[in-house]
């Protein structure tokens, strides 16, 4: 009995959690739509940043003291600089807000249909997020604002990890940005506790672990190197992933 009255009271914080991220974003991309409606400036796009990294701190802070997710950070005692391209692996549906919310300035590699997306799109767009697409332009687009000096959170994998797997397949096009703007590369390595919000999985679907968990590591760092190949860089962030997963 005391096992099902604490799980009814952990569902009740679960849900309550995501009506309050779905009810902030919604307010938040509503406040963004008149900047859509007119030429914007960096100033907009800096403090749009801004309140998103806030938003997502509160969230991050509510998640944990509510006891839903405990999120831990591991080995951040490097300075998280701007113009800097950093890599995670996407194993949840919150990670993305968490690694947010200690980035300097940044912006965000997303998928086409989150910034159509009515919850997420104005914000997103305003605040000058920038979608990989079948053309250069969003590798161009990143590589601009890198050298201008945002901060760059891309996920190689273009999706969460698939259920079981170690890690999805990745992909180049940010490296490419990273080689264009001359910037460095931070990896960032996730590990989360089975079934919070993996790929395939409806997130509604409580976790398999009560609470569950997150945990953050600021892992390895390349710095820019005009004789190494995106390529070449690519192999050894894979297998640095690897490896520290496995």
């Amino acid at each position: 009995m005391t096992t099902r009255i604490a799980r009814a009271f952990y569902r009740a914080r679960y849900y309550l959690s995501w009506f309050l991220f779905a009810t902030v974003a919604l307010v938040l991309s509503a406040a963004c739509v008149p900047l859509l409606l007119i030429p914007g400036s960096p100033r907009a796009g800096a403090l749009v940043r801004s309140t998103i990294r806030r938003l997502f701190r509160f969230w991050g802070w509510w998640l944990d003291w509510s006891g839903v997710v405990r999120i831990g950070w591991l080995g951040f005692d490097r300075p998280l600089t701007p113009g800097t391209v950093y890599v995670a692996n996407h194993p949840t549906l919150v990670d993305a807000t968490v690694i947010l919310s200690r980035l300097p300035d940044a912006i965000c590699v997303m998928k086409p249909s989150l910034m159509r997306n009515p919850f997420t799109g104005p914000a997103a767009i305003a605040a000058g997020y920038v979608v990989f697409g079948k053309t250069v332009d969003g590798v161009r687009d990143a590589a601009a604002k890198v050298a201008a000096g945002k901060s760059l959170l891309i996920f190689p994998e273009g999706t969460r990890t698939p259920e079981g797997a170690v890690l999805g397949p990745m992909a180049h096009g940010f490296l490419i940005s990273a080689e264009r703007a001359r910037a460095p590369v931070e990896l960032i390595v996730v590990r989360a506790s089975p079934g919070l919000g993996r790929k395939g999985r409806p997130w509604w679907r409580l976790p398999d672990v009560i609470p569950a968990s997150i945990t953050v590591t600021q892992d390895r760092r390349w710095e820019w190197d005009g004789r190494r190949s995106s390529a070449e860089l690519l192999v050894e962030l894979e297998g640095r992933l690897k490896a520290v997963l496995d």
